[in-house]
């Protein structure tokens, strides 16, 4: 009897065994189609001068040419401007945001995060076109008007070498902040009342309780919106090609859309893989570096 019940059991675990393989096969035929297959060919097609027939075998040829092209420096330190830029001016907007949103009841806090996050489901297209309208170098734009009252002239905001980087910043830092917003949030309601209590007790004042408590209780939610956010926007491409171009003279070219020029505009798809996967290695380093010194104390 014992023996019989064992073999039972055995038998149930491997069926339920078979039954969690099946349910994951979907996920794993989607990764090895969409994710695994495309770094694959990649890889392969970054070593060859390709043609949709009868590509060619070139070594190391356009990583070289890559590394010797200045264009590809220019737009790599554009990206790095952007980020810069971009990146930690966020997360201390949707930070305080944040904790301004946080005394509300709990019906207001849900208004305003589906308010802020209602540009995350909007059209990217659709948001651009009200953002060409903003940035309208005639009098009827927006910003051009709102510089009147000040006593500017109209400024072309996107076909300046001096303003259209300023002109993607800006439109990063008055947008996208939807989701940072509820991570923070979450992270803020999860920090226990105590704490706060404890600190009033002694005679913390607002700023004391946010340098000692919010910020460091903050931290894995910070940390992880910092790696997101910095491999984001080194992977950005539609406010750039869509506002911009990548011009004037390249001056807001970035290296993702720098890819998809060569791939799809001079069909050097060869070059364009390589950039790719150089892109890729840069982010890559950079999130381990960010991990290894940001996230020393983070507990997750």
């Amino acid at each position: 009897m014992v023996n019989i019940a064992k073999s039972m059991k055995r038998t149930k675990i491997r069926g339920e065994g078979t039954w969690g393989y099946a349910f994951i096969a979907v996920a794993l035929v989607a990764f090895a189609m969409f994710t695994a297959y495309p770094v694959v060919s990649a890889f392969i097609i970054s070593f060859q001068k390709y043609k949709p027939i009868g590509s060619t075998y070139v070594g190391f040829d356009n990583y070289i040419h890559t590394l010797k092209d200045t264009l590809f420096w220019k737009a790599l330190r554009n990206t790095i401007v952007y980020t810069l830029l971009t990146v930690p001016v966020n997360l201390l907007i949707s930070m305080t945001l944040a904790i301004l949103i946080l005394p509300f009841r709990k019906k207001t806090q849900s208004f305003f995060k589906a308010v802020y996050y209602l540009p995350a489901v909007a059209s990217g297209v659709a948001l651009s076109v009200v953002w060409l309208w903003i940035y309208d170098p005639l009098e009827g734009g927006i910003l051009n008007q709102f510089i009147h009252f000040f006593g500017f002239s109209n400024q072309n905001w996107l076909g300046s070498s001096k303003t259209a980087m300023f002109s993607l910043v800006l439109m990063s830092w008055l947008s996208s902040h939807g989701t940072s917003i509820i991570i923070y949030l979450a992270g803020l309601l999860g920090i226990d009342e105590t704490y706060y209590e404890a600190a009033e007790l002694d005679g913390a004042n607002f700023l004391q309780k946010l340098r000692h408590i919010v910020v460091p209780s903050l931290k894995p939610a910070t940390l992880f919106l910092l790696v997101t956010g910095v491999i984001g926007s080194f992977q950005v491409f539609q406010n750039a090609y869509l506002m911009t171009g990548g011009g004037p003279d390249n001056g807001t070219t970035m290296v993702g859309l720098l890819i998809f020029n060569n791939a799809f505009t001079l069909f050097d798809f060869g070059k364009a893989a390589a950039q790719s996967l150089l892109l890729a290695v840069i982010i890559a380093v950079i999130s381990v570096i960010q991990f290894k010194y940001a996230g020393k104390d983070v507990e997750f």
